[in-house]
């Protein structure tokens, strides 16, 4: 799982990691990069609010080669460079990309060492800083060689290949599934709400809002902050943004590891958000003139904190869900989640076109995170004992 949630990060984030290329080619604003992240958004959070019985009924390997195959094709579909494709394109892949999470969170819930979770589950989100990453170095190189077409077209390819190479595990890992297990539009609706009762899944929900808007932030807009803010080239901006990601990986296993053993993982992710908070700030004052090494530890931080909670943040949902909905569970979770994604970069394309500057952006991102992470201390301060 934690391979292909590296390929799934890989094709989500091909497009905006070599969105200036794509904007210089096409003669287009770099705020419709918002859009497109927002159209994505937006067919993520149905996703990932009706997955829970598609998971139950058809089993989390399958689901997972559905969402797959969806992502190469939405991929696939951009290629031609027309905008109306690129729209939809995001919404193809948007639907397929969303259902990784929870049908990896309903594998792991079942088959993970309870007081082990938070380390599990952040070794296998450990995929999505590996395909930040490769996609940070790979799609610019392909860029520059063959044109953002084939580099769009090779991602795509590789999302095949996952399908396929998932397929002789499925009789294995999805002998759970229910196929009588009813659709129902009902259900999405009883999940949330059993969700939004809970205190501490209420308090996850706000998290993942925020969380998860920074991250598409940075993810999203960094490396265009870079070139078009900053003047960088773009396999420059593409290594800077590579380096920042590596460290990503033994941080979440890190923060997994602190939350398993030391910390409560709420108490973790409360400091995580007021952390997070102070490197998009840092972020959003990063000078033309400065070394990029400078420019490199800023993103490093931005990375250690928003691109490194997951697998903390989801062990905790798993251990909150009722006994045998921990993917819808995750999934109703996850959708406030696609709520920040879609909301936020819709407020740094809105600001980027007023001000013309990228600051702002980001520093709207910090704000909410330091609200939330402030927020958790005080919740865990005030507790009764």
């Amino acid at each position: 799982m934690t391979v292909q949630q590296t390929f799934a990060t890989l094709g989500r984030s091909t497009v905006p990691l070599i969105a200036a290329a794509i904007v210089a080619d096409l003669g287009i604003e770099a705020a419709l990069v918002g859009v497109y992240l927002a159209i994505g958004s937006v067919a993520a959070f149905l996703t990932t609010l009706g997955c829970g019985g598609f998971i139950l009924r058809y089993g989390a390997v399958r689901m997972t080669q559905v969402g797959m195959a969806a992502l190469g094709i939405g991929l696939a579909v951009t290629t031609p460079g027309w905008l109306p494709l690129f729209a939809a394109g995001a919404f193809i892949g948007g639907l397929g990309q969303a259902v990784s999470t929870p049908s990896s969170s309903h594998l792991l819930g079942r088959l993970a060492p309870r007081h082990l979770a938070p380390l599990v589950f952040s070794i296998k989100q450990c995929g999505v800083p590996v395909g930040l990453m490769l996609a940070g170095v790979v799609a610019p190189v392909l860029v520059v060689e063959a044109g953002w077409r084939v580099a769009l077209l090779v991602i795509a390819l590789s999302c095949f290949l996952i399908v396929l190479a998932l397929q002789p595990l499925r009789a294995g890992f999805d002998a759970d599934r229910n196929p009588a297990q009813p659709l129902s539009p009902a259900d999405i609706r009883a999940n949330v709400v059993s969700v939004l009762r809970d205190p501490a899944l209420r308090m996850m929900c706000v998290a993942m809002f925020s969380f998860v808007g920074l991250q598409s932030l940075f993810t999203g807009f960094f490396v265009l902050y870079l070139v078009r803010g900053l003047g960088y080239d773009l396999e420059r901006a593409g290594q800077v943004f590579a380096i920042a990601i590596v460290v990503a990986v033994p941080a979440r296993i890190g923060w997994g590891w602190l939350a398993s053993r030391f910390v409560p993982p709420a108490t973790l992710l409360a400091f995580l958000g007021i952390g997070m908070a102070a490197a998009a700030v840092l972020t959003a004052s990063i000078d033309p003139a400065w070394p990029t090494w400078v420019a490199a530890t800023i993103a490093t931080a931005l990375s250690v904190t928003a691109v490194s909670w997951h697998g903390v943040l989801l062990a905790e949902v798993a251990r909150l869900s009722p006994v045998g909905r921990i993917g819808a569970t995750t999934g109703a979770v996850l959708a406030f989640g696609d709520a920040g994604a879609l909301v936020l970069p819709l407020l740094f394309s809105a600001a980027l076109s007023l001000t013309g500057g990228y600051a702002g952006g980001f520093l709207i991102g910090a704000a909410l995170a330091f609200g939330v992470g402030l927020f958790g201390l005080w919740r865990r301060i005030s507790r009764p004992r």
